[in-house]
């Protein structure tokens, strides 16, 4: 397997691990894709607009009914708020490099 194939399969690997469940009107939505971003950190979004099933999902699995809500590497980030959070204080990274 050549180079650009493999960093093709991890980028792919990672996005199934990072997820966030969104919303095309949320403002912290749209800070939450620009930060992720800034940062290469690549990502799912789950649109749980007039979307029942997936909103009740995201309720489901993260016990909140607001979005964004953020997994990174699997693991259960929060908001925007909580990933600014994350970012600032340097852990953001360490998640994200498992």
């Amino acid at each position: 397997m050549g180079k650009s194939e493999y960093a093709n399969k991890e980028i792919i690997s990672n996005v199934k691990k990072n997820i966030m469940y969104c919303s095309d009107s949320c403002p912290y939505c749209q800070m939450a894709y620009r930060l992720l971003e800034s940062k290469g950190v690549p990502f799912k979004k789950i649109n749980v607009d007039g979307k029942k099933h997936l909103w009740d999902e995201m309720i489901e699995k993260t016990g909140r009914n607001t979005v964004p809500q953020i997994y990174i590497n699997g693991n259960h980030i929060g908001g925007y708020t909580e990933l600014y959070s994350t970012n600032q204080s340097g852990l953001l990274e360490e998640i994200v490099n498992g």
